[in-house]
């Protein structure tokens, strides 16, 4: 079950109008590696610690791959890739590795991802 709240928001567009209430999720928790890994282990054959190793390992590789400018895709996960925040330059000569102010990885998750979850079968809640 997903529990929201309601939060209000101003319009940016018009601060003078009345705040209206809009449904934000809560989260209920957090689930670690280590409970990733006691989940896998537990349907499959394969034993906890060593399902452990396989996620670190793979984190690690996608740090790797992405330092190296490539695009991770992982087949029914999703992507990641890495994006820039940079300062502007009057110049495309101007732009350069100093540019660069901020790196932030980003995550596409595949289609099968995005379609499981489905408002029709997902249950909200509110207390």
């Amino acid at each position: 079950m997903v529990k929201i709240i309601p939060i209000s928001k101003s319009n940016p567009q018009d601060r003078g109008a009345e705040n209206k209430f809009y449904a934000q999720v809560v989260s209920t928790g957090k689930t670690d590696l280590e409970r990733l890994a006691y989940l896998v282990a537990n349907q499959s054959t394969v034993r906890e610690g060593d399902c452990y190793a396989v996620i670190l390992s793979l984190i690690h590789n996608i740090v790797d791959e992405l330092n190296q400018g490539r695009i991770v895709k992982l087949d029914k996960l999703g992507t990641f890739n890495i994006s820039v925040s940079s300062n502007a330059s009057d110049t495309p000569e101007a732009v350069s590795a100093n540019s660069v102010k901020d790196v932030r990885i980003r995550f596409r998750p595949d289609q099968r991802i995005k379609n499981s979850l489905n408002i029709k079968t997902m249950n909200f809640t509110t207390s």
